[in-house]
């Protein structure tokens, strides 16, 4: 980040507000900026915010924000490039605005408990095929080893009924050991389907808006994370995304973990595809 005075051709004219007992959002902003002794271009350059909305936000036209939730993102974000607690800023930008919206729950086809893996009940029916079998191979080989003249009558006679008798409570016994269990420590984003994409948001360093959309436009979820909570989306082919503090954020794409280093506060915009993951 560059610090030094500010140039005309970095300044857009600015009409100063009346004199209230508390000034505007936007004047609020543009005089922290020019006490920390930085440019609309320093701010630009550090934020990712693009140089015009700035301008706007400045001027207290919000507009150009794209909405109420993208100025909170970006009021949060200027303010903390010119040193300022955004939380006030928020407070009376939604008091002007009519207040913040509740935010809209993510949709439950794309919560990450709907991918885990389904767990199969015990197969009783090979158990006791299997007990059988192993009770018909101890009397042949019982038999078998006892002939010593006329004993294998015997034997023949005495072993079938009480041994087949007890095989139905040694069935379940027998069976157990065979029957595949799930590893409890397996995530369900290991499990994401290889023809979608499916993208796991979590605020592992702190709190976050976020907001996704699917390919076509439709919006996912729209609101704050709180520190430790996740998202899971999925989508037949994108997940758009917008991340208002992309330093507390935590990615994962398609099972695969996502080392972009954002930066605190900055506002990202990402989009994943099916396959590795790659930034759109």
């Amino acid at each position: 980040m560059s610090i030094g005075s500010n140039s005309p051709e970095d300044e857009r004219p600015f009409h100063d507000v009346p004199d209230e007992e508390r000034p505007s959002v936007g004047h609020a902003l543009k005089k922290a900026r020019l006490a920390a002794g930085l440019t609309v271009s320093d701010v630009s350059n550090a934020t990712r915010v693009r140089l015009a909305i700035v301008h706007a936000i400045e001027a207290d036209d919000f507009a150009p924000c794209g909405g109420d939730v993208y100025a909170r993102g970006h009021i949060r974000t200027l303010a903390r490039a010119v040193h300022l607690d955004p939380a006030p800023l928020v407070e009376q930008f939604d008091a002007e605005h009519g207040g913040r919206p509740a935010p809209t729950p993510a949709a439950p086809l794309f919560e990450a408990e709907r991918i885990r893996p389904e767990r199969r009940g015990p197969n009783w029916t090979a158990a006791m095929v299997a007990a059988i079998v192993v009770v018909i191979g101890f009397v042949g080989f019982t038999a078998f080893k006892g002939d010593d003249g006329g004993a294998d009558t015997q034997a023949a006679d005495a072993s079938p009924s009480p041994t087949v008798t007890k095989s139905p409570t040694a069935a379940p016994t027998t069976a157990k050991p065979v029957v595949p269990k799930s590893d409890p420590s397996d995530s369900a984003i290991a499990a994401a389907p290889q023809d979608k994409v499916t993208v796991q948001v979590s605020a592992a360093n702190g709190r976050s808006w976020i907001s996704a959309k699917d390919h076509n436009g439709r919006m996912l979820f729209d609101g704050l994370l709180d520190k430790g909570q996740s998202k899971t989306f999925q989508d037949s082919s994108k997940i758009n995304l917008i991340l208002g503090d992309a330093g507390a954020i935590q990615l994962y794409v398609n099972g695969k973990k996502i080392d972009d280093d954002f930066r605190p506060g900055a506002v990202e915009r990402l989009t994943y595809t099916k396959g590795d993951p790659e930034v759109g």
